[in-house]
Order: C-alpha cells, then structure tokens, then sequence
C-alpha cells in the first residue's frame, strides 16, 4: 500500500474507536499490592488480553481486564499508578491503582492521533507523556496529560522525527530520549510500514519542558533501514538502543544494538558470534540493570537475550529462551526475561540462568516492567 493511497483527512474521526466495556469493568483482586514487583500485558488462557501484577516469584496476584491488546507500562513514581498503551496503532491506554482495588480509567490521545505503545511519566508524577502520531502529517509527537485532571491532554512536542516508538525520560529529569523508528503509519493501514524506502531513522533529544530539540543523530547510508525503536540509559548516562532492520533480509547488519549521548553519535556495538542474522533483525526490549553497567536486549524472533557490558561496549552473554522480549532488572546486576509461552526467568548478565517460572496457558507480551 503506497503512502499516497491513503486519504489521512479521512482517519482523523476513527481514532476514538479504541475499547468496549470491558476495560471498565471491576479488576480482581488476588493478592495484596505491596507484594507487586512486575507488572506485563498478557494474553489470558480464555484468549482475553489483560494486564497482569505479579509478584517476584512470578505469581499473579491481580489482573486487569482489556478488551484489546496492550502494549508497554508506565508506573508513577510517585503514587504506584499504572498506565498501559495499546499496541500501534492504538488510540487508548488504561490507568489503574496499583495498591487499591478500583476501575480502571481509560484515555484516548484525541482526534487525529494514535498510540504507538509507549510512555513516560515526569519525575514528580504529575505528568504523563506518551510517543503518538500525527495521522494527517505523518510526523511523531509527544502527547502530554495532566495526571492531577484525570489524564487530561494538556499539550504536545514534536520529537522530530517519524514513527516515534519507546520514548523516556533520562535520569536528569529534564530530557526526553526518543527513539523515532523512522517509519509511516496509519489506523488503516494496521501494522504495515508505508515508507520502508524513504524511512529516516533517529534519536532525538527533547526538551520535557520547553519541547525543544536538544540534539538529533539520524541514521544513514547502510544503515537507513535500521528502525530505532527502543531505548534504555546505563549509569553514565549514556542512552542504548535496539533496532529492528527493515530492508533486505541478506542485507541485515552484524549487529542491531548501539549507543547514543547528546553529544555522542549513534555507534553500534562490534559483533559478536552471534550477530544480526542470529538475532532475526529484531530487537524487541531493551533493559539496564539496576547499578546501570549491564544493558540486556531481547530478539523474540530469534529467542535470545543479549547481555552488553556498558563499560567496554562488549557483549558478556547470550542466552536462549523462545519467543523472549520482556525485560526488567532485578537485584543489582540480574535480570527477569518473560516469553510469549508463560515463562519468567531470572538470570545474570553473564546469561546464566537462576531460576525459572511457567504460568500454564498465558502469554506475555512485549513488555515487563518492575516496580522498584
């Protein structure tokens, strides 16, 4: 489907279609909230989807019903409140308490916009901001919500760029990174990429307050087709990236995970034995420890977790579970990986396995986030 096939005036009253009743109805309470260490979108053993709050043993201990599938999670840092996105091109995203049982409040990112699955909240938690597009233009966008008036859209920035994916807010509390995918779409399209030709991939820098565009590093030449979708900071401050490679299945590069700063260019890391074509192209998570050395990186396609040590830039472990993208730190230096097949794991940064949980008949999705 071309790109001018599309009359974009005309998506602009669809984007609202975004969830039936079902999200409203009362969660069910399983466990107490305290206990809560991750939380992940699930497809259920009905076949429902759901957000799921387990605790460190990979116990459920309460699910929260939706009626479509969501994507990654933001956690207040203040008040434990949950928000989770719809999966691209979605137009809603649900908030719920974590610690009281309550129904589950669902937003829209408004006429003329969609989800792309991701979002941030400000430091102080009074604002969320989550990475959308701009159906007529094509050009990503920064929606902000006031958390304090029921996640009202109070505002907008650009982040300059197309197809914004994971967007984050660094550890200096003043700067969004935004991994701009490069890439064109559309509700009506679903999930096909419009402009694999012509996409421009990039990691801009953005401004939380102000909006403005702190610095940019686009990819090019060779490596144009390599999307940017996911980004993670270690304890330097250093922001890493995982990509997923939309050209040529033979072309695909040796290695799909990199590196950025304000002042730094994109750089991917050296390959490794295993390199792009072991990792299918596709980056799906990306994690930092909690002391900020390790990074990890997940490549569902190809069932591995990839372990970086940020202070030499080498890959210290690899490790193989089938269909792993969720990631999230656990203890100092450890990690929790879950699978599209039910399964948590714990292991090192060094790929060795600590121990592992099945949840019979569920299947996580892309994303597990901690609640610290």
């Amino acid at each position: 489907m071309s790109l001018m096939a599309i009359d974009r005036r005309h998506l602009l009253l669809g984007t609202l279609a975004f969830v039936g009743a079902t999200s409203l109805r009362s969660t069910v309470s399983l466990g107490a909230g305290s206990d809560v260490a991750y939380v992940t979108a699930a497809r259920l053993a009905n076949g429902s989807y759901g957000i799921l709050l387990l605790n460190s043993g990979g116990k459920i201990l309460r699910e929260v019903p939706l009626s479509a599938r969501g994507h990654d999670i933001a956690i207040n840092p203040r008040s434990g409140r949950v928000v989770v996105f719809a999966r691209r091109p979605g137009a809603f995203a649900v908030a719920f308490e974590m610690n009281r049982e309550s129904a589950p409040q669902v937003f829209t990112p408004g006429e003329g916009r969609h989800y792309f699955g991701h979002g941030t909240f400000s430091r102080d938690g009074r604002l969320l901001y989550a990475s959308e597009n701009d159906i007529a233009t094509g050009m990503g966008v920064i929606g902000i919500y006031d958390v304090g008036r029921n996640f009202k859209k109070i505002g907008e920035h650009s982040t300059f760029g197309m197809g914004p994916h994971e967007i984050m807010l660094l550890a200096d509390g003043k700067t969004i990174a935004a991994g701009n995918g490069g890439l064109d779409t559309t509700p009506e399209a679903g999930r096909e990429n419009l402009n694999t030709e012509t996409m421009q991939p990039s990691l801009a820098f953005v401004g939380a307050e102000s909006g403005n565009l702190i610095a940019k590093h686009e990819m090019s030449g060779a490596l144009q087709s390599l999307s940017l979708r996911h980004v993670t900071q270690d304890a330097h401050g250093v922001v890493w990236f995982g990509g997923q490679w939309e050209g040529s299945p033979s072309e695909t590069p040796p290695q799909i995970v990199g590196s950025v700063g304000i002042d730094r260019r994109l750089k991917l890391i050296e390959p490794f034995a295993k390199g792009g074509d072991d990792l299918k192209g596709y980056i799906g998570a990306m994690a930092a420890s909690n002391d900020g050395r390790f990074i990890a990186a997940s490549a569902p396609k190809a069932g591995h977790v990839v372990y970086v040590d940020t202070q030499t830039s080498k890959v210290v472990g690899i490790s193989d579970l089938k269909d792993v993208c969720g990631l999230a730190p656990e203890g100092e230096t450890d990690f929790a990986a879950s699978s599209g097949f039910g399964i948590i794991r714990y292991e090192t940064a060094r790929a060795s396995v600590i121990s592992e949980q099945a949840l019979q008949d569920i299947a996580f999705d892309n994303h597990l986030r901690r609640v610290s």
